[in-house]
């Protein structure tokens, strides 16, 4: 199974020295583990855009879905046998990057 952990984060670029190494070797933990299979960040809120084109027409409109203090930051893509063990990878994760996570069941996956 295929899961997201979404990074939750308030400040942009926020993550401190200590935070981006316990970060890689948890990345490297999930690699060895062979539970690795894509991560990344992402950039503020303000340089998003929405686009919408179900009418035929795209329509875009710049900023974010809605305005929050809250925002998803990172995210991480994970392989795991059951929620179970994604969740403890989870809790890992938000010990790791310092932040709260949202984690998801990939569909399909």
């Amino acid at each position: 199974m295929h899961f997201l952990l979404s990074v939750i984060d308030h400040e942009t670029g926020s993550a401190t020295p200590t935070e981006m190494a316990d970060i890689t070797a948890f990345n490297e933990r999930l690699r060895a583990a062979g539970h690795w299979v894509f991560a990344g960040g992402l950039e503020p809120p303000a340089a998003a855009m929405l686009i919408d084109s179900r009418d035929g027409d795209s329509v875009v409109t710049p900023g974010p879905i809605r305005e929050s203090p809250e925002y998803v930051a990172g995210f991480w893509i994970i392989t795991a046998p059951d929620r179970a063990v994604a969740r403890e990878l989870a809790a890992e994760a938000s010990k790791a990057c310092h932040r709260r996570l949202e984690l998801r069941t990939l569909l399909g996956g």
